[in-house]
């Protein structure tokens, strides 16, 4: 891993302007949602990130044209000319996302075959694929599992069905979305995931001519058709990024602007960094955000499904509570393993105890079950420079931001881990000031 480290001198408040593009949760499914299509679709502010680049690889491998628009961050799609991939292409080009099982349902109508390679991601508990299959199963896809990987068929049309979730998962939402609009009849799905992204699919399979309607008790009611067209939609801005940033400049005592951020899909977020004691202003572009001095305020907070307090928006913000003065008790409730990565901020001085008990809130699937998801995060803490490995994605930046709010030097090994969802974060970093290099190559 030598050639993927940061060299990062810590102690120096972030402070100046960046911008986030569109939504990282959203913009590989969207590129997906045109292999749907007869007709191009356009889509715009997409960001310059890595899980952007194995999608259109992957959509050019089936077929489909890819190519640059004509203003900046925009991509035209075109699937008029879809056609099987090579299997040993697709495992090759896939690596470890877990992207292509969202290209089931669409393949599937369009060619009547699709293959899966195995699927990869980020480590931060379980996310099984074995659901994705079941429920293409009840549209009437055929499986048959092979060691190199899935292989699906249709031998007739797809038909829709009633599914219930047991949990409100956002992939299998979206997997739900995409095979049940050209599906025959009317599919309901009870318990569905209702993030910002997920909208923003809803809308661009309606521009694309889909009929989908949401109820207020989380259940979606996709009535399938027989033809889909193209689309021209601007993806909405990545609002996990902006948060990730607005707890940069929490935890560095800095100030930075986030042009791009919007108010609506952060409100749960402002609230509780306003909680913390960080101050924030917003305006037709973007997010201010700053720390105003004085303490920060040590809060009870407990992930969930949105409306809640988003996931991947927890690893930022427990690095900014280091800095808060008392205890400080975060409840994972979505992912089982992501409070793992606070095992580098002790050894940075952070002062972090994780516990197998639900802390601070309700209980959740998770308790008495073994998993460390409750931490008790004691501050203010004085961090260090350290030596530190990447585990994912959200707690790679974490450890970014950690190493930038820390006295001395710190040596961040697997960065490349980060551009799969943060568009040109150093260019970023060094235009707010952050004293980072890359190490010099060995002679």
């Amino acid at each position: 891993m030598t050639d993927d480290v940061l060299i990062v001198h810590g102690g120096t408040p972030l402070e100046g302007e960046i911008r986030v593009r569109g939504a990282k949760n959203l913009v590989p499914k969207a590129m997906v949602a045109a292999l749907l299509g007869h007709e191009p679709s356009r889509l715009r502010n997409v960001p310059d990130i890595r899980d952007v680049k194995v999608v259109r690889g992957l959509l050019q491998l089936h077929g489909v044209t890819v190519r640059v628009g004509e203003e900046e961050g925009e991509l035209v799609l075109d699937p008029t000319s879809v056609e099987r991939a090579n299997v040993a292409d697709i495992d090759a080009h896939a690596g470890s996302s877990r992207i292509p099982i969202l290209f089931c349902g669409p393949l599937l109508h369009r060619l009547g075959h699709a293959f899966i390679p195995g699927l990869g991601g980020c480590d931060i508990g379980g996310r099984p694929v074995d659901f994705h299959f079941d429920v293409l199963r009840q549209f009437g896809a055929v499986i048959e599992k092979h060691p190199q990987g899935t292989e699906l068929s249709a031998p007739q049309r797809l038909r829709g069905c009633k599914i219930e979730l047991p949990y409100p998962s956002v992939g299998a939402t979206e997997q739900v979305l995409l095979t049940a609009v050209l599906a025959e009849g009317v599919t309901e799905l009870r318990n569905a995931a209702i993030e910002p992204e997920i909208v923003d699919l809803i809308c661009v399979l309606q521009k694309m001519g889909a009929i989908i309607s949401m109820g207020t008790d989380r259940t979606i009611l996709i009535t399938g058709v027989d033809r889909l067209g193209g689309y021209n939609h601007r993806a909405l801005p990545d609002r996990l990024e902006a948060a990730s940033w607005a707890c940069a400049a929490l935890a560095t005592h800095g100030d930075i602007y986030v042009r791009g951020a919007r108010q609506l899909e952060m409100m749960t977020f402002l609230n509780t960094f306003r909680k913390v004691g960080g101050a924030f202003a917003v305006d037709d572009e973007g997010i201010r955000f700053w720390h105003p001095g004085g303490e920060l305020k040590a809060i009870a907070l407990e992930t969930d499904v949105h409306p809640g307090f988003q996931t991947d928006w927890q690893q930022p913000l427990v690095v900014a509570l280091t800095q808060a003065s008392g205890l400080s008790i975060v409840h994972e409730t979505v992912y089982e393993s992501r409070l793992g990565f606070t095992s580098a901020l002790n050894q940075m001085g952070a002062h972090i105890q994780l516990y197998r008990e639900c802390l601070g809130g309700t209980p959740c699937r998770f308790g008495r079950r073994n998993f460390l998801h409750s931490a008790v995060v004691s501050g203010p803490s004085k961090l260090q420079g350290a030596e530190l490995v990447i585990p994912d994605l959200r707690g790679g930046f974490s450890y970014l931001i950690a190493a930038l709010a820390a006295q001395g030097t710190s040596r961040v090994h697997g960065i490349a881990l980060i551009n799969r969802g943060y568009e040109n974060f150093m260019d970023k970093l060094r235009a707010l000031g952050a004293q980072i290099e890359l190490p010099e190559p060995a002679a």
